[in-house]
Order: structure tokens, then C-alpha cells, then sequence
């Protein structure tokens, strides 16, 4: 995924450290869930393009890519840790910032961002870089979308490819949660999938409200 690849999506930063981020998300996430990563954080810029937001001075964009692109670092090997999968994820992409030398203050916004994704009411008080990492994942799950384009959506997907999107990651996150139940404390979203997936039919709002999005499944 580059600049050039998508027309219609404004530029993304090309920075070495947004590159290796990519490279890590690419190598230990599933297909369909770097999909998704990399698309939320396209999203998030149009997102922020709509609301008038200015790159450089309403928010750091590398610092959006990053938090995009690795909010689901919780769901790979290295990132299946004790806590909820936002929390592991969070806590797994401070530390390979902290290694790649991000300034603390900046590996501290990015924590936030990705601890608080499926926080709604929350994440959208937290500030911009907060609410845009929100709002970006919820795009594509077809939320919120009528920023985007039929070119520009199709050219996206095309591009980075759905694969069962919901479906793939209510698996993984269910996956941990049964082998680690410390991972879906009561009220959180992995508790919520995993007691979904444990009754007929067995498949989870999540995927249910993907399917009637605008993007599917």
C-alpha cells in the first residue's frame, strides 16, 4: 500500500518508521485483519479530510497511521497477552515504538488511541487522534460513511481486499478469550462475541451489522 495505489485517498505518510510498522502488521496479522488495519487508517484520513481537519496542525499524521495500523496488534502471537485485546494491543505497539525511538508523549497518544478503539463515548472525548482511530475502524465496518465515495471505497477494497473481515477477527478474539478468560473481563466486546458465539446461530452482532453494511462482510 502506497500513496499512488489508491486515487482518491489522500497521501499517507511514507516515513521509515510507518513503513516498518506496516511491515510488522503485514508479518504477524492475519491477511484479513492487516487488511482491515490498513484500510481504517485510509478511512481515518478521509474521515479527517471531511471534518476539516489540517494534517501537521490539527494532528500528526504518522502518529494516525501508526495508531490505525497497529490496533490490532493485540490479536497476533506477541500481542496475546493477560488483559483485553485493546489493552495487550496498546501495550504491545508502545513497546516496538519505544524500540523504533517514538518520543514518549507520542507513544503514550498512540497507547490511548488503540486501548480505546471500540470505546465508543469515550474514544470521541479523548481528543482528535482518539476519536479518528475510532472513527476509522468504524468506517470500515461500514459506519459512517457517507464521506467515502462508491470509486473510492471500491478502489480500497480493491486494493486491500475484505477476506470475512468480522468474521476473522470475532475468531480471533474469541480464540484468546477462550484460552486466556482473563481476556474478556464481563461488558467488554470479547466478552460480548465470545457469549454470541455460544449460542444458536452462533454468529455475532458484529458480523450481523457488517454484513448489512455498506461494505459487507
Amino acid at each position: 500500500m502506497n500513496d499512488e495505489m489508491i486515487a482518491g485517498v489522500p497521501p499517507l505518510p511514507d516515513t521509515p518508521l510507518a513503513r516498518r510498522a506496516l511491515a510488522l502488521v503485514r508479518e504477524t496479522e492475519s491477511t484479513a485483519t492487516a487488511n482491515h488495519s490498513a484500510r481504517s487508517a485510509l478511512f481515518a484520513r478521509l474521515r479527517a479530510d471531511h471534518q476539516g481537519a489540517e494534517p501537521g496542525r490539527d494532528y500528526d499524521p504518522e502518529l494516525l497511521f501508526l495508531a490505525c495500523v497497529l490496533h490490532d496488534i493485540g490479536l497476533t502471537r506477541a500481542g496475546d497477552r493477560h488483559q483485553r485485546f485493546e489493552v495487550d494491543g496498546a501495550d504491545t505497539a508502545a513497546e516496538f515504538l519505544t524500540a523504533q525511538g517514538l518520543p514518549a508523549a507520542e507513544v503514550d497518544a498512540v497507547w490511548e488511541a488503540i486501548a480505546l478503539h471500540t470505546t465508543p463515548g469515550i474514544a470521541e472525548r479523548r481528543g482528535i487522534l482518539c476519536a479518528l482511530v475510532h472513527q476509522g475502524t468504524g468506517m470500515d465496518f461500514g459506519w459512517d460513511t457517507d464521506c467515502v465515495d462508491d470509486a473510492v471505497g471500491a478502489a480500497i477494497h480493491a486494493a486491500l481486499p475484505r477476506l470475512s473481515m468480522a468474521t476473522t477477527l470475532t475468531d480471533e478474539i474469541t480464540g484468546q478469550a477462550r484460552n486466556r478468560p482473563e481476556k474478556a473481563p464481563p461488558f467488554t466486546l470479547a466478552a460480548e462475541l465470545l457469549r454470541e458465539r455460544s449460542l444458536p446461530p452462533h454468529r455475532t452482532r458484529m458480523e450481523t451489522m457488517a454484513d448489512a453494511g455498506r461494505w459487507g462482510n
